[in-house]
């Protein structure tokens, strides 16, 4: 059975700075929009952003293999080559990370690279590739 898109409606304070951000730097493909709101393609997932100029975000953060996490988050687990490609162009853009990428539970169960990043309204992404994706639910 193949894997259906999900879908995830998130605030954002300013469109121009979404639609960069997403569009431009991320490279997702832009659907359908209006004032208010932008669809795009996160490697074949619907991502809304939706306006709201008077956003605050107040991440929470949790520890994790001696980092901190924001919570909430969101992200794709990509493929390894997919995953060191878009650190690569992140790095060389200048987006400074809230987790550079590394490999996290590095020789455990469940060993991924991961690396944690905001968009222009303080909403934290997630983007991890696992060298086995077995190992995506492990225990």
């Amino acid at each position: 059975m193949s894997l259906r898109p999900f879908h995830l409606a998130f605030p954002v304070h300013d469109l121009s700075a979404a639609r960069e951000f997403y569009g431009e730097l991320l490279g997702c493909r832009e659907g359908r929009s209006s004032d208010h709101w932008i669809d795009f393609d996160l490697y074949g997932h619907q991502i809304v952003a939706h306006l709201d100029a008077g956003m605050t975000p107040r991440p929470i953060h949790n520890a994790v293999d001696g980092h901190e996490v924001p919570v909430p988050h969101f992200g794709v687990v990509l493929t390894m080559p997919q995953w060191e490609d878009l650190a690569a162009r992140l790095k060389a853009a200048g987006v400074r990370f809230g987790i550079e990428p590394y490999v996290r539970f590095k020789g455990q169960v469940g060993e991924q690279a991961t690396m944690f990043f905001t968009d222009p309204s303080g909403n934290a992404l997630e983007f991890k590739a696992f060298a086995d994706d077995g190992q995506l639910f492990a225990t």
